[in-house]
């Protein structure tokens, strides 16, 4: 049984290598996303992990600047086993919490995350200018 919980700033090692270890969804500069980043809503307290035998299996964030969708992402041995739908309810209830009534992300075409979102209620808008297919979701 996973448990879940807030990230602390001794889980940024393993938020990364998570974040880097996906098979689909890979950041096309990987300098784009800094440990500064991942401290940074840590430190807002934004972060959720799962953690499966006292490992972090994966992690979401809700980002309360603009109501997106910062991450979600599942180290790829744990995929398919309902961590990232928890995460993933735990990231917008705390947008939820910061007043947006719509939660935003982008991800990938015709990947394993877009057919996730689709299956758990997400809209598709369509491409967006970076070729990132838009998801938006009510809360």
């Amino acid at each position: 049984m996973p448990d879940f919980r807030r990230a602390s700033t001794l889980d940024i090692p393993r938020l990364i290598e998570i974040r880097f270890a996906v098979q689909e969804n890979r950041l096309s500069d990987p300098g784009s996303v800094t440990p500064r980043d991942y401290a940074d809503f840590v430190a807002r307290d934004l972060i959720w992990v799962a953690e499966v035998l006292g490992k972090v299996a994966g992690f979401s964030a809700g980002d309360d600047r603009d109501g997106t969708i910062w991450a979600l992402f599942v180290d790829p041995p744990e995929q398919g086993r309902g961590l990232g739908v928890e995460l993933l309810q735990r990231a917008c209830r705390d947008l939820h919490l910061c007043g947006f009534q719509v939660a935003r992300l982008t991800t990938d075409p015709d990947t394993r995350a877009e057919r996730f979102y689709r299956r758990h209620g997400w809209e598709a808008l369509g491409l967006d200018d970076a070729g990132e297919m838009q998801f938006q979701r009510g809360l």
